[in-house]
Formats: C-alpha cells, sequence, structure tokens
C-alpha cells in the first residue's frame, strides 16, 4: 500500500516460532528504508493517516525524524490470527522503528476483528511511509530539519 515495488523473501526457524523471523523481516525493511533515505533530505517528512478496514478504523503517523520512537496502541483481541501471535506486530515495528530511526504512533481507533485490526495498521504503515517518503518540491533537496546542524 506504500507503492515502494518491494518484495521481501525470507527463511526462518519457523519450527520454533515465527518471533525471530519476523524481528528479522523488521531489523532488514528498517536498515533498507534507511539506507534508501540517506541523508533525508528533499522529503517532506511527516505522513499521517487513517485507514478503514472493515469495522477496525487505524490511525497511523510517522515522523522520519532520524530519532527512533514507537507508540504502539493496537488492541486485536485475540493471541492468534490463525497461528501467527498477535504480539509479534509490535516487534516487527520496534524492530523497523529502531534501525530506520523513525517515530511511529499506530493507533487503534475502533476495531473487534483481529484481523482486520492488523491488516489495517499494516496498510496505514504503508500510506503515511509513502507520504513522508514523498518528495517536497519547496525544499529541493535540503535536509526536513536543521536540528544538529545549527
Amino acid at each position: 500500500h506504500g507503492r515502494f515495488g518491494l518484495e521481501i523473501t525470507c527463511a526462518g526457524d519457523y519450527h520454533v516460532d515465527y518471533h525471530h523471523t519476523v524481528e528479522d523481516v523488521g531489523i532488514c525493511l528498517g536498515e533498507a528504508l534507511s539506507a534508501a533515505l540517506g541523508d533525508k533530505g528533499g522529503i517532506i517528512r511527516y505522513g499521517d493517516i487513517i485507514l478503514p478496514m472493515d469495522e477496525a478504523l487505524i490511525l497511523c503517523a510517522i515522523d522520519i525524524s532520524g530519532r527512533a520512537h514507537l507508540s504502539y496502541e493496537l488492541f486485536p483481541p485475540t493471541e492468534k490470527v490463525g497461528d501467527f501471535d498477535t504480539e509479534l506486530i509490535k516487534e516487527f515495528f520496534l524492530s523497523l522503528v529502531r534501525k530506520a530511526e523513525i517515530t511511529l504512533h499506530l493507533r487503534q481507533l475502533a476495531g473487534e476483528n483481529s484481523h482486520h485490526i492488523l491488516e489495517g495498521a499494516f496498510k496505514a504503515f504503508g500510506r503515511a511511509l509513502s507520504k513522508s517518503c514523498a518528495v517536497d518540491p519547496y525544499l529541493e533537496g535540503k535536509p526536513a530539519s536543521t536540528k544538529g546542524m545549527l
């Protein structure tokens, strides 16, 4: 939903559980995002969305700030979706945020179905990330912030 054209292939220790695999995918995606953004010059920096997914409503706000922070308020009512532990979603986003050095706020505003809540969160993240990574025509390659440069 971010329209980045990414494709991720991974192999993990699924016979144990999904924890390390999910965490490692977050790490890799965060590192890739950080490398792609470089000095972050010329980007809009901020992106947000309120996204509906059936009965679920998810708020996502991103600041490509160079500072890692996750504010996570998703409350899926079940511990699993299929055989996937829903608590791993937070682990994924923690790993991604730390490596990408971004600030991410995810909030569940409504929702009763775990699948809809989590799918909505990922789609909202993709859309908000796309907005924050977009080129800002007013910056013309200049940094989005002067913090630490003055």
